[in-house]
C-alpha cells in the first residue's frame, strides 16, 4: 500500500472577497503519498484548492492548537476538529469530525513507500 487517500466531509468557512460565505458540508479529499513526502500530507478543497502541510502538525492539532506557517489546527469542542488555512486569498476555516482525521492518521502509518 503507497497512497493513502480518504474523502471526508468537512464544513468551510471562507472570508475571500471579504463576505464571510459558509459553503455548507463539502466532500473533502486527505491524501498521504509516503513515496512523495514522508513528513506531509494534503487537504483538497473543492475546486482547485490543495493544501499540503506536516502529518504531525495535524495530528498535534487533534489535542492542542498548532500552528505552522499559513495552516493552524485546533480541537473544537470533543468531536471536532479545526483547520485553517491563510493565502493571499482569504481565511478559509475547514471544520472536520475529529474521527475522520483520526482514521486517516491511522492509515497514513500504516502505509509503506513502495520499494523500488
Amino acid at each position: 500500500m503507497s497512497v493513502v487517500e480518504q474523502y471526508a466531509r468537512a464544513r468551510i468557512l471562507t472570508d475571500a472577497d471579504q463576505l464571510q460565505v459558509d459553503l455548507g458540508a463539502v466532500p473533502v479529499v486527505l491524501r498521504y503519498d509516503p513515496d512523495a513526502d514522508p513528513r506531509s500530507v494534503r487537504v483538497g478543497l473543492p475546486g482547485p484548492h490543495e493544501w499540503t502541510f506536516s502529518r504531525t502538525l495535524l495530528e498535534q492539532g487533534l489535542d492542542a492548537p498548532v500552528s505552522s506557517g499559513q495552516v493552524r489546527v485546533w480541537p473544537c469542542g470533543r468531536v471536532q476538529a479545526i483547520v485553517e488555512f491563510h493565502s493571499a486569498q482569504g481565511v478559509s476555516v475547514v471544520q472536520f469530525e475529529t474521527k475522520a482525521l483520526t482514521r486517516f492518521l491511522r492509515r497514513t502509518y500504516t502505509a509503506e513507500p513502495v520499494a523500488g
